[in-house]
């Protein structure tokens, strides 16, 4: 751990000597100086953990100095010394902002303690700042991104339900942010100054489930040796969020149906109703609806939670929104070391790809791939190889085939050429990559790439061993270009003039 610097300012050198002497010996690193405008210039060549200095000194004194260093550098805690602890100006410099101050020829003993007090605010300062600094991380981390129409109008339906008492049913994918939508429900809504209380229904075994929900009383089962709320009681006041509500089994949705018509619960082991005062949010990836039909949820209870439904988007559906989450992704990870947006960490293939992957595993998936993407790039910027190689994979074929364009003179053979162009320019010409991804092996495409003359002349044709991928020649390729032929003719056909 390295030294705690102390600067000690006091025009008398004898002074001086003897607190760098004292404080040395404690393991500090010292320097001293003789006046007010060496000590400003010390402590702007460097960093300090403190400051003492005598109060009396000509030209710039003690109070003066004071108030510089806090215009500079407020965290820097500061000691004044003076020869008469009851001084006025002694006291006006602690109002000022100075940690303490000290009579001067005190006890050893007394320094000492000043100033391993003063250091000991100066750590705790900076690991609350450190502190700060990552709860800032983590909020920019679990902001809700998005300005594509669909979020906009999940936006606009939260602000409207947020002042509201009624229950409601978020529904979307995993993924998607149901639970950070519930928190934007709570913060906006009066109780935001109540409890925010979390519990994953589908992540806790059905026989710890109701304990952990409605609590219990000490002896309702072995190792209950005390009284324990449970999660609706730690919510009083505020809000509760059951995600997964879809997976509770039949013996605590009658329960919930209780508390949500008569607002009390039963503890585990208790025959008295406890009241309890919390808004409940509930969220699911299921269809509660078909789940009715199956006799897996109750129809009470769903009508109960689906007061107030509120559907989110899968990303695939906003996928409009996703260079702002890969930006807000990187400033999470990145921190100030991200200046200048996204163009310069990532690049514009790799972008491409992002925008083109489907997501199944929605926003957190997002977050997770440019989180390690961070981490394993090889350069400034992510490339498409810092990219999960199913990712890799699927985008640029899926991509190169929603970019062909049919027109009225398209033909298969058109659209096939350019298709493989596509992914030609995609892999960057890699010609087994081209041909993985197309499904056909290296001899049918070097015959296809022949055909359209984009081979060159005296390019030889790849051998049998180079074809240990054998597939029907070019019928995974036909087929897909033939799908895209298929969907073209309910769209308008554009004439060239």
């Amino acid at each position: 751990m390295a030294q705690d610097r102390i600067l000690v300012v006091d025009d008398e050198e004898s002074m001086c000597q003897y607190l760098s002497i004292l404080l040395q010996k404690e393991g500090y690193d010292v320097r001293t100086a003789g006046s007010g405008d060496q000590a400003m210039e010390l402590f702007n060549e460097d960093t300090y953990d403190l400051v003492m200095t005598d109060i009396q000194m000509p030209k710039m004194n003690g109070i003066e100095l004071l108030k510089r260093i806090k215009a500079s550098r407020d965290k820097c805690p500061v000691i004044i010394m003076t020869a008469y602890a009851s001084e006025q100006s002694a006291i006006d410099a602690v109002n000022l902002g100075a940690f303490s101050y000290l009579q001067k020829h005190c006890k050893n003993d007394d320094i000492k303690m000043v100033v391993r007090n003063a250091l000991e605010l100066r750590h705790a300062r900076s690991e609350n700042q450190e502190l700060k600094r990552q709860l800032t991380t983590r909020k920019i981390r679990r902001q809700i991104i998005g300005k594509s129409p669909s979020m906009r109008s999940v936006f606009k339906m939260v602000d409207k339900i947020a002042s509201t008492k009624a229950t409601v049913l978020i529904n979307g994918e995993s993924g998607t942010g149901k639970e950070l939508i519930a928190q934007s429900i709570h913060q906006r809504s009066d109780r935001s100054s109540g409890p925010f209380v979390a519990i994953n229904c589908g992540a806790i075994p059905e026989t710890l489930l109701e304990s952990q929900l409605f609590g219990h009383v000490k002896g309702s089962f072995t190792g209950a040796d005390r009284d324990h709320d449970g999660f609706c009681r730690q919510a009083e006041g505020g809000t509760i969020f059951l995600d997964e509500i879809g997976e509770t089994p039949m013996s605590i949705q009658v329960k919930l149906l209780r508390m949500l018509q008569e607002r009390e619960i039963y503890p585990v082991g208790s025959s008295s109703p406890v009241k309890v005062d919390v808004r409940v949010i509930a969220a699911t990836n299921r269809d509660l609806e078909d789940e009715v039909a199956q006799g897996n949820f109750r129809t009470d209870l769903y009508y109960r939670l689906n007061v107030i439904p509120l559907s989110l988007p899968s990303l695939r559906d906003r996928s409009d929104d996703i260079p702002l989450l890969v930006d807000h992704f990187l400033k999470g990870s990145l921190g100030e070391a991200y200046t200048g947006g996204v163009g310069n960490f990532l690049d514009d293939s790799a972008l491409e790809i992002l925008a083109a992957y489907e997501w199944p595993g929605n926003v957190r998936e997002l977050e997770n791939v440019i989180e390690r993407a961070v981490i394993i790039r090889e350069t400034d910027k992510i490339t498409v190889q810092d990219l999960p190689e199913h990712i890799r994979a699927l985008g640029p074929s899926e991509q190169s085939a929603s970019n062909i364009k049919v027109g009225a003179m398209s033909t298969l053979e058109e659209l096939e050429r350019a298709h493989i162009l596509a992914v030609l320019e995609r892999t960057g010409w890699a010609r087994k990559q081209t041909s993985e991804i197309l499904g056909i092996n290296a001899s049918t495409l070097y015959r296809k790439l022949k055909k359209y003359g984009v081979a060159d002349e005296d390019e030889i044709e790849p051998t049998t061993e180079e074809n240990e991928r054998e597939s029907v020649p070019g019928t995974e390729l036909l087929e897909a270009v033939d799908q895209v032929m298929r969907e073209s003719r309910t769209e308008p056909v554009e004439v060239e003039t």
